[in-house]
């Protein structure tokens, strides 16, 4: 049996100088592990999100949940003053995040090169659209734009319909996850060296190493897929089907699944019929087995099936809302579902919790609210006197 200890990151400080998704997201991670984020926003404004609705008293919910526990100070790094307090906490600081445009942190003097010269056990963690190599690397990216042009898009959506965006930001999200696994083995090679390096994570990069199946379909029959909605263009039956009142989901990935669903539905025969006898028949007759499998779910409601099905070790699920996902009991007995404080003591704000569990690190339940802007400017100073 494991006991909760030290949070890993615990002594881990990171220089936040990003803004809206995809850093603050990663940051949110590193925090959550334990890191000391400190977050150096623009004086007067401070992060975009700071501005993006939903809004209670004054405050955004957005960013009170992506930017939980972790400190402001807002630096203008033009002024000399300000450079000089940020050089300070370069200097007592682990890894240090940007998402500007490349070449932005080199015009402030404070990009991979210049960091590394003077602060060598610095890692440094980029995040943009493109990439800091590549002939578009200055081109300017949002979470859209990327959805769009690494191949997403045209595969998220019901066949003959117009392209659709992913309803989660994937875009930043992935490239947030990627940009913390880089941080992190980083971390762990300047345990052997004694040396920081350059992360650079690609916004378009990361859309590509998601789309698994849809790179090995178009590599080996050189028809790239488009959008199949709720179905798996690999796996039969792993769609949503109409039941009396509403969808649900079945996941059969394997013959003995599928055999089981079969003897569910009554009709044990069906998986020996030729043409679904195995996964690669039932893809290529895959129209004709869903219609046979809906014959028989719309005779009960979706509660009828999700318990029988489940029963039987069949995978399905139900088609929840996400409030409906935030009173599930599975999801609030992993404290996945956090009150965050409000920056003004009033109702806290809900959150995702922290889905890493780890053996020797109990879950966080006593989460500072996101930073007011400059609030931790004194602490900040302080810190760098001692």
């Amino acid at each position: 049996m494991t006991t909760a200890t030290t949070a890993p990151l615990k002594g881990i400080t990171i220089v936040d100088l990003t803004h809206v998704l995809a850093g603050p997201y990663c940051s949110m991670i590193l925090s959550d592990l334990g890191a000391t984020v400190i977050k150096v926003e623009q004086p007067g404004t401070g992060d975009d999100t700071r501005h993006f609705p939903p809004f209670r008293d004054g405050h955004s919910a957005y960013f009170a949940t992506i930017n939980r526990d972790k400190k402001s100070i807002a630096l203008n790094l033009k002024d000399d003053a300000d450079r000089a307090v940020f050089e300070g906490i370069l200097a007592k600081s682990d890894v240090v995040m940007e998402n500007y445009r490349p070449g932005v942190m080199e015009r402030l003097g404070y990009g991979w090169d210049d960091i590394h010269a003077k602060h060598p056990q610095i890692i440094y963690g980029a995040v943009s659209g493109f990439g800091h190599t590549g002939p578009e690397a200055l081109k300017p990216a949002y979470d859209m734009v990327v959805q769009a042009r690494g191949g997403v898009m045209s595969i998220t959506g019901e066949k003959n319909r117009e392209p659709v965006r992913v309803g989660a930001s994937v875009g930043d999200i992935v490239a947030g996850m990627f940009l913390g696994h880089g941080l992190l083995a980083a971390l762990y090679q300047r345990e052997k060296t004694g040396l920081g390096q350059k992360i650079d994570v690609a916004m378009l990069d990361s859309q590509l190493a998601i789309l698994e199946h849809a790179v090995a379909i178009t590599n080996e029959t050189g028809i790239p897929p488009g959008p199949s909605g709720a179905r798996h263009p690999s796996i039969a039956p792993f769609e949503a089907f109409h039941a009396e009142d509403a969808l649900f989901v079945i996941a059969c990935g394997n013959d003995v699944l599928f055999a089981k669903l079969c003897a569910e539905l009554g009709k044990p025969k069906l998986a020996t019929r030729p043409e679904f006898a195995t996964n690669l028949t039932r893809c290529q007759n895959v129209m004709q087995l869903r219609r046979r499998i809906e014959l028989i779910t719309l005779e009960h409601p979706v509660a009828y099936w999700i318990e029988k099905l489940t029963a039987a070790g069949i995978p399905c699920s139900p088609i929840q809302n996400v409030e409906q996902v935030m009173q599930d009991p599975q999801i609030l007995a992993r404290n996945m579902v956090l009150d965050l404080p409000a920056p003004d003591g009033g109702r806290p704000f809900k959150a995702a919790g922290n889905p890493i569990k780890m053996g020797a690190m109990a879950d966080q339940n006593d989460h500072k609210a996101a930073p007011l802007l400059d609030e931790h400017r004194a602490e900040i100073l302080a810190w760098l006197e001692a």
